[in-house]
């Protein structure tokens, strides 16, 4: 893999692992169609790929060659959207893929026989140029646009992580790590550094700001933290980002899952999402006068809301059955409704750092969500609280997971459902939730999780076998 540098994006002094704090930063790329054009001359691009997302995250794209690109650049490549999971009926196939031309990159390896590759990430939209409802940039970007009108800007900062698999001489992927290696270890136990050191170079050269690459709790488990973007740039730099991290893996012989759970009685991977509020530049979440060491009233009311819909918003900020695995007690995922300021246990913490710095940390999502509709969902619960000035109960700053019930009751601490079924009805009572999906993705997304959940039900497990085939 040869790895090429392309313009650096413009950057902060003030930067913070993982944060969502600071202004959005904005990229030196190309932003219409006549400089892609002569970026694509430039670096001699032979195939440009149209990168997209289904409603289940998964990405996809299509690929054309030179003699196409002016007609990619014009939004004119139709594809088949029967074909991909949630979006048309059979007989309302086509589907216009429509760029968005500052997301455009030259992708950092090269292969022999073909030359350079770009790519640009696109929306979807009908035929007649009208948006398409079941387009997951576009239901983030209505809820963007709906906190635009309130006059605030939401930005993320995510942590992703991920497991770095042995695959067996067939090439098929296994569950074996790499290392015995725990938090912060070094080489030579922690045998995943080089991976993530080529990772790391290739998302710099694709314009990420990494902040931090490191091994994660469990044997095998990783990290790399880049910079907070507004919504929507950091759900584009998520879908590369897990595009990357598996490619990289790939090209070095191993396998990278974001798989929540992939091994049982270990820490599973979660995808803990700072965010903020900005109005005017200027730091939303921040009051040096309010209560709780420097909270504002808006962060309070969007923290309340976040809180109320956590339950609704659970089966898109984690949609596997094997995202479940993952919420259970004693591997540090949250399992109840709670926040704090103090400790890890609740659902919301609310880190130390104050002025731009001041955010929330949900910890509920994992990696496997669809970084689309997991903002739009996140940003949609949290501006229902500050539109109707929602209060949050008092921080819980005991460790939940030692509380009795009835401590539990006391504090008024709800439970995150317990399974991806159990998720499904929590949403489709949820209105919040379920307008901020829009009924098409709603529809589709229930239907596909509700089949997964029913296949998965009735399947016989090899814990059945093990437990009941000798003693009964």
């Amino acid at each position: 893999m040869t790895t090429r540098t392309q313009d650096e994006p413009s950057t902060s002094e003030d930067s913070d692992r993982g944060d969502a704090s600071g202004s959005p930063v904005p990229a030196t790329y190309p932003a219409s169609a006549e400089e892609v054009r002569a970026t694509l001359e430039k670096n001699r691009v032979e195939f440009l790929r149209l990168q997209f997302t289904d409603i289940t995250g998964i990405n996809k794209n299509v690929e054309v060659p030179r003699s196409q690109f002016d007609k990619a650049l014009a939004g004119e490549v139709l594809f088949d959207g029967s074909s991909i999971e949630g979006f048309v009926r059979i007989e309302e196939s086509d589907m216009v893929l429509v760029p968005d031309f500052e997301t455009f990159r030259v992708l950092p390896w090269t292969e022999a026989r073909h030359g350079h590759v770009a790519r640009l990430i696109c929306d979807v939209h009908q035929p007649d140029g009208s948006p398409f409802g079941g387009c997951p940039r576009l239901t983030l970007k209505r809820q963007v646009e709906r906190a635009r009108k309130l006059g605030y800007t939401m930005v993320v900062g995510p942590e992703a992580e991920f497991f770095l698999f042995h695959r067996n001489p067939h090439g098929d992927a296994t569950t074996e790590t790499q290392d015995a290696a725990g938090y912060f270890d070094l080489a030579p136990v922690d045998e995943g550094e080089e991976c993530r050191r080529d990772i790391v170079l290739a998302l710099i050269s694709l314009g990420f700001e990494v902040e931090a690459a490191h091994h994660e709790v469990a044997p095998g488990q990783h990290e790399i933290d880049f910079r907070y973007a507004d919504a929507v740039t950091t759900a584009d730099n998520l879908a590369t980002f897990r595009f990357v991290v598996r490619k990289v893996a790939k090209d070095r012989g191993l396998h990278a899952t974001f798989m929540p759970k992939p091994i049982f009685g270990i820490n599973g991977s979660g995808m803990h999402c700072h965010q903020s509020l900005f109005k005017d530049g200027q730091p939303a979440f921040f009051d040096p006068d309010g209560p709780h060491e420097g909270i504002s009233e808006v962060m309070q009311q969007y923290l309340a809301g976040i809180l109320k819909h956590a339950r609704g918003m659970c089966a898109i900020t984690n949609p596997l059955v094997n995202s479940y695995k993952r919420l259970v007690p004693g591997f540090e995922a949250p399992t109840h409704v709670a926040w704090s300021a103090r400790n890890r246990s609740p659902l919301v913490r609310v880190p130390a750092r104050r002025g731009v710095g001041t955010r929330l940390e949900l910890r509920m999502p994992d990696p496997s969500c669809n970084p689309y509709l997991a903002f739009a969902v996140m940003l949609a619960a949290g501006l229902d609280g500050v539109e109707n000035g929602l209060e949050p109960p008092e921080p819980v700053n005991k460790n939940i997971y030692e509380m009795s019930a009835r401590e539990r009751g006391r504090h008024r601490i709800g439970q995150l459902p317990g399974n991806l079924h159990r998720a499904i009805e929590a949403l489709e009572k949820d209105a919040v939730i379920k307008g901020a999906l829009g009924q098409h993705i709603l529809t589709y997304f229930c239907a596909a999780k509700r089949a997964e959940w029913t296949e998965y039900i009735a399947q016989v497990h090899s814990w059945e076998v093990d437990r009941y085939l000798t003693l009964y």
